[in-house]
């Protein structure tokens, strides 16, 4: 039966029900955002290097290791590397030196296999991987040589494509099942949470406040199509969480087991624009809008557009961020990909890119290096982009 797609246009409210006593706490030092998804705020160009810190890492090409580049996972020490076909391969890659270490490959149909690798957490100080099956929603442990340890279902029915590290114990991830709902009333008290790391089981619900659900798809007939929007940001040591059917961005501090509004969407747009986030520095808040229209005749839609927030100016800006390793103006994204620790986020530059760039004089400094040892069968460069602020 075809789902009635309803715009949903929620008031931010700080008077909570009881179930959420003493989750949500006003900020009374920062008031959160407001930001207007129908404004025409001015662009403005910022330079990279002049608030964020760079830091190249070619991956190691050999026979052996020859990677489609999809990262997975940054640590202090390795960076986890797959393919975007279903082949199940883990390239465990030098975080300094890019140098491949193993591949790892627990792909199959036994007890100790994934099917499909949606996303792999990397906890380093236990030295344990947490391979992310959504298909089985399961959630499979190894040791970083590739050791199986142990698994565990997601309690609940909960459907997960985003996992990260919360603590020494435990798991942060987002249930996606609520998408099932749109235009209907939230069936679950929480979807984001915090699971254990030995046995999935959820230690702790973290209930935003929405009525009615908003899901990042169209449904036109029988077709549905849908767009990823991310619903966890790991921003130095807090979350930034999102949820389509809300209106503000919470900003969560573990150990802390409070909720502060971080980002109010003032307008909800015609059609719906949907928020999420990107790095937070002392003076920049990058944020990402996503309008919910999609032209079934041309297979095009969710358009998407970057901002950011000067923090200090009070100050809303269409984002034009550049890389000062270009002599042109070449552009770096802020929001597409996560960051953990002192990663805020990362770009992955294509080899065969950086050659073209090169021999046209575009680069220089480290970047121009770097460029020069490549060949267009190279691995990707990842380029980190790190907090200066720390």
């Amino acid at each position: 039966m075809k789902r009635k797609i309803a715009i949903q246009k929620l008031a931010l409210s700080f008077i909570l029900g009881m179930a959420l006593a003493g989750c949500v706490q006003s900020d009374l030092s920062n008031k959160p955002i407001a930001f207007d998804v129908t404004a025409n705020y001015p662009e403005k160009e910022l330079v990279l290097q002049d608030f964020m810190d760079v830091e190249y890492v070619p991956l190691q090409t050999t026979d052996e290791f020859v990677t489609q580049g999809d990262v997975a996972a940054i640590g202090d020490s390795v960076i986890l590397v797959k393919n975007y076909i279903n082949d199940g391969k883990i390239y465990v890659f030098d975080r300094k030196t890019g140098q491949g270490l193993r591949i790892i490959n627990r792909r199959g149909q036994g007890a100790e296999e994934y099917t499909y690798i949606n996303s792999i957490v990397l906890d380093e100080k236990h030295e344990e991987m947490f391979v992310n099956d959504a298909t089985l929603k399961k959630i499979f442990v190894y040791d970083l040589l590739g050791n199986f340890k142990r698994s565990f279902n997601l309690a609940n029915g909960m459907e997960c494509l985003e996992v990260f590290n919360f603590d020494t114990n435990n798991l942060i991830c987002y249930d996606m099942s609520v998408y099932y709902e749109e235009g209907n009333k939230r069936k679950k008290d929480f979807y984001h949470a915090i699971i254990s790391k030995q046995d999935g089981k959820t230690v702790q619900g973290i209930p935003i406040p929405f009525d009615e659900v908003t899901a990042p798809f169209i449904q036109e007939g029988d077709a549905v199509v849908a767009t990823s929007i991310r619903s966890i940001m790991p921003c130095k040591e807090k979350f930034m969480l999102i949820e389509t059917s809300s209106d503000t961005i919470y900003s969560y501090t573990p150990g802390e087991n409070r909720l502060i509004p971080f980002v109010v969407k003032e307008k909800s747009g015609n059609p719906e624009v949907l928020l999420t986030m990107g790095p937070v520095t002392s003076q920049y808040c990058f944020i990402q809008t996503i309008k919910k229209e999609f032209d079934f005749t041309t297979g095009r839609g969710f358009p998407t557009s970057e901002w950011f927030y000067d923090r200090q100016a009070h100050e809303a800006y269409s984002a034009v961020v550049l890389n000062a390793d270009y002599t042109n103006k070449q552009k770096v994204n802020m929001t597409s990909n996560w960051g953990v620790g002192d990663i805020a986020t990362f770009n992955k530059l294509e080899a065969y890119k950086l050659i073209e760039a090169n021999e046209k004089g575009k680069l220089k400094g480290t970047l121009k290096e770097l460029a020069s040892t490549l060949n267009e069968e190279s691995n990707p460069v990842i380029m980190l982009i790190k907090y200066r602020d720390l």
